[in-house]
């Protein structure tokens, strides 16, 4: 990962226009290719990124000092630095991933236990599947047969959508499972994850957790 901290200006050009004045900020370039930009506030969220897959280019001669970032769209993230303050890359490794809590866990597990909850037609392939930056919950096939990536959640916000969105571009490389769409499942789906999900042709489904609780109970009794 590489972390800058510049004066800089920024401005995104794509389905929308958006500038940020100049002012100090931090840059992040993951070693996905994603890069972001933050403020000294809203905690975790970027004031603007740009998801992989992307390309960044640092601009020289007469564009030194401008970097710009261009995904598959062709939509644009342009950076004009005045002064960088700070530069530095570090090496983490591959992380070991979300260690969800008792409830998160038992939501995957009641979902793949009853899958038809996405849907008729719907069968498993397997939970926890394995991905180059980390398990997927649910892998599933839809009615017609398509591969189906499922994020669990309790509280679904934008991270989550990110983080799926991630899995997504993965997994469609994959001949054997492409076409790949996804599915945010949680408890309760805040506005702006559900418009930013929308947004990238996925799929949002609240989970009830006590009814999949009931649906196992029902399951398991004789009478």
């Amino acid at each position: 990962m590489r972390l800058v901290i510049a004066r800089c200006s920024v401005d995104y050009a794509g389905r929308l226009t958006a500038h940020l004045p100049s002012a100090p900020r931090l840059i992040l370039v993951k070693a996905d290719g994603s890069v972001s930009i933050h403020a000294d506030d809203r905690a975790y969220k970027p004031l603007n990124w740009m998801s992989p897959p992307c390309t960044l280019k640092e601009g020289t001669g007469d564009e030194e000092g401008v970097w710009t970032v261009v995904n598959k769209a062709g939509e644009k993230l342009i950076i004009t630095m005045e002064e960088i303050l700070h530069d530095s890359s570090h090496e983490l490794g591959v992380d070991p991933g979300l260690i969800k809590d008792g409830v998160e866990a038992h939501l995957q597990e009641l979902l793949a236990d009853r899958i038809e909850t996405l849907g008729e037609g719907y069968t498993l392939i397997r939970r926890e599947y394995m991905t180059a930056i980390g398990p997927v919950d649910i892998l599933c096939r839809d009615g017609e047969g398509q591969t189906v990536a499922v994020e669990i959640k309790r509280r679904g916000e934008i991270d989550g959508v990110e983080q799926l969105t991630r899995y997504l571009e993965l997994l469609n490389r994959d001949p054997h499972l492409a076409p790949v769409r996804g599915v945010f499942a949680a408890q309760e789906i805040k506005p702006q994850a559900r418009v930013l999900a929308t947004d990238r042709g996925i799929g949002c489904q609240v989970l009830d957790y006590d009814a999949l609780r009931g649906i196992e109970d029902d399951k398991l009794r004789l009478f």
